[in-house]
């Protein structure tokens, strides 16, 4: 079939020229200093450094969340966690098999409004946000889902374990029980360029969602027996190596200038000098120091992003879901409040352009523990301790200098802001009940996806990595 800009949908027809594709590609524990162009010396990463030269670097980017599925919550729906009910789930921090929770099928995703808009939509790879029915990625406006429905350690990884089968899904239903792990990425890759090559006459919506670098790291031999950073660094490659095939294909295809592709990762990493690395920054993922959550994020989007820029003004993956749903002309949602907003601006200037957030949250489950603004961040509490530091993140982006003592009057105004967002949101540690909440989704008789069988023909009836994220 030949290419043409011009597509039709349902709704009528979809000018490519208008409404580019969108490739969002989102690892898992990726830490800010794990990629050349981010200062990593250990890790190779030309094929993403080549997407930092060609396009924009963000220098204070943010996830909503320092764990996993909050901040993959969050970014879907353009909410803080504590508005869609995602702080924490019966306790945890995160989603784990079988629970009866999951993000609510009334909430607005990134992919429900760019299907509205004609996009084919995909999710390859880690979902995390509901394993039961009700909240799987074809509930929540993706076309086609393929990969795994929570991180890939809540497999049967010893004998006496207490997770189910590893679960790898295609649509709704489990593909294959246990796989093996070292194949995964380059099953990924083959799902997208499939995706890409059927839907290269139309605008499409891709999510691929690694699992790398989230233990246990099981890579192909290839990336280990080049890697100069264990495997750790083989994890990183693989990663690289994927993002070469899709701007390859893009290329081949033509279509790397209809196309916004955007690279980030979930949460920062978890270690700091054992494989993984957050750079100068302070503390890990779990944590609302820097380290926690701020994460790389790269754009490339040829002719529209200007190359070579960096920007270092305040956004957060919660400004996707604005930002895509005006590339699409997507309809305004009247009906909910989001706290993302449209960074498209700010992305066309390269960078020149003021942050349209006045303040960011830092939320560790539904506990507040900290605010920035364009130049100072004040923590209120860490786990079950009350405090006060103020630092200066453009002068001291380490958080190694206090200065609370020096900034009274930035300490009250932030403290203002921290009690205004208390009462939108809510805060645990205060007993404040938020009044602009939604509830999260949850089903009355949850069941696992799959259930061990010892005589089923598992290709890994244990994985030999005792590695736990």
């Amino acid at each position: 079939m030949p290419h043409s800009p011009t597509s039709q949908h349902p709704d009528g027809p979809v000018d490519r020229r208008q409404h580019p594709n969108i490739i969002l590609i989102n690892c898992d524990d990726l830490g800010y200093g794990d990629l050349g162009c981010y200062g990593s010396k250990v890790n190779q990463t030309p094929a993403v450094d080549r997407m930092a030269a060609e396009g924009m670097r963000f220098t204070d980017f943010y996830m909503a969340s320092p764990v996993c599925t909050p901040s993959r919550g969050a970014m879907m729906t353009g909410c803080y966690p504590p508005r869609i009910g995602f702080g924490s789930f019966e306790g945890l921090w995160v989603l784990f098999p079988g629970q009866p929770l999951g993000l609510n099928p009334d909430e607005m995703t990134m992919a429900k409004r760019l299907k509205q808009s004609g996009y084919a939509t995909k999710l390859v790879g880690k979902w995390h946000c509901g394993d039961q029915k009700a909240f799987l990625p074809t509930r929540h406006g993706f076309d086609e889902y393929y990969g795994l429905p929570y991180s890939n350690d809540m497999g049967r990884q010893r004998a006496d374990d207490v997770y189910p089968p590893l679960p790898l899904m295609n649509g709704g239903e489990v593909l294959q029980e246990q796989p093996d792990q070292c194949s995964l990425t380059e099953r990924y890759v083959e799902q997208s360029v499939r995706f890409i090559r059927e839907h290269k006459d139309r605008p499409f919506f891709l999510y691929l969602a690694h699992m790398h670098v989230h233990l246990p790291i099981f890579t192909p031999e290839r990336f280990m027996r080049e890697s100069e950073n264990g495997r750790y660094g083989a994890a990183v490659a693989a990663i690289d190596w994927s993002t070469r095939v899709l701007m390859d294909e893009l290329d081949r295809l033509g279509l790397s200038d209809e196309t916004l592709v955007v690279f980030t990762s979930d949460n920062g990493s978890r270690c700091n000098g054992e494989g993984g690395s957050n750079g100068a920054l302070r503390g890990v993922k779990g944590t609302t120091w820097e380290g926690g959550q701020r994460v790389p994020c790269i754009m490339r989007w040829p002719g529209v992003i200007p190359a070579g820029t960096v920007c270092r003004e305040l956004t957060s993956a919660m400004d996707f879901l604005p930002t895509f749903a005006a590339i699409a002309e997507a309809s305004e949602e009247a009906d909910r409040l989001i706290d993302g907003k449209n960074i498209l601006p700010l992305m066309r200037s390269g960078g020149t352009e003021k942050s349209p957030h006045r303040h960011f949250f830092y939320y560790m489950g539904d506990v507040l523990e900290a605010v920035r603004d364009a130049k100072w961040k004040l923590h209120v509490r860490k786990g079950e301790q009350s405090m006060q530091e103020l630092y200066d993140l453009e002068a001291d982006p380490g958080e190694t200098r206090n200065l609370v003592d020096e900034h009274p009057e930035v300490v009250q105004r932030l403290t203002a802001a921290i009690d205004e967002c208390r009462r939108d949101l809510g805060d645990e540690a205060s007993g404040v009940q938020g009044a602009n909440t939604r509830p999260p989704g949850r089903v009355e008789h949850p069941e696992t996806l799959t259930h061990y069988h010892p005589e089923h023909p598992y290709i890994c009836a244990m994985y030999d990595l005792e590695d736990r994220g």
